[in-house]
């Protein structure tokens, strides 16, 4: 037997003993402006309170037109997870030569705790953020030489 085919531990269980709780958020559960940026607006899909704050997951989508970048700035996160559903977003990362495009249907690995910019996105962006842990804080960094893509 291949260790992928083995139990990560004993199991089945029992749902009170399940490793996160069960949970269910609606495809009509609201949006809010409960976030960082002024030009998006965030839907919480349950995964921070499912997974006890280890892992949290957002639907986040455009409702004004991108008008600047974010400026360079990192998460204090172990994980960041992008899954464009619709449109596309455009990233510089510090170590990274030039821009990085994810367009609907692309999942992008962002490297955590490395320092980054938003740099353009499509008026009707939609997307779902997954992060480990689910707070964190986002810090700015001044831009450099590398960083600016010169």
């Amino acid at each position: 037997m291949s260790d992928a085919a083995r139990p990560h531990y004993a199991g089945p269980l029992p749902l009170a003993d399940a490793l996160t709780a069960f949970s269910l958020v609606d495809a009509d559960a609201p949006f809010t402006r409960d976030g960082p940026r002024a030009d998006v607006e965030y839907r919480d899909l349950g995964l921070a309170k499912a997974t006890g704050g280890k892992v949290g997951a957002k639907h986040i989508r455009a409702i004004k037109p991108f008008e600047k970048e974010t400026g360079w700035h990192w998460h204090d996160m172990t994980g960041h997870f992008v899954f464009v559903l619709r449109g596309w977003i455009s990233f510089r990362y510090e170590g990274v030569d030039g821009d990085v495009t994810a367009r609907a249907g692309a999942c992008l690995s962002q490297p955590a705790g490395v320092p980054h910019n938003v740099v353009g996105r499509a008026d009707d962006l939609e997307l779902i953020e997954i992060n480990m842990p689910a707070s964190f804080g986002v810090f700015d960094v001044a831009p450099t030489t590398e960083k600016a893509g010169a």
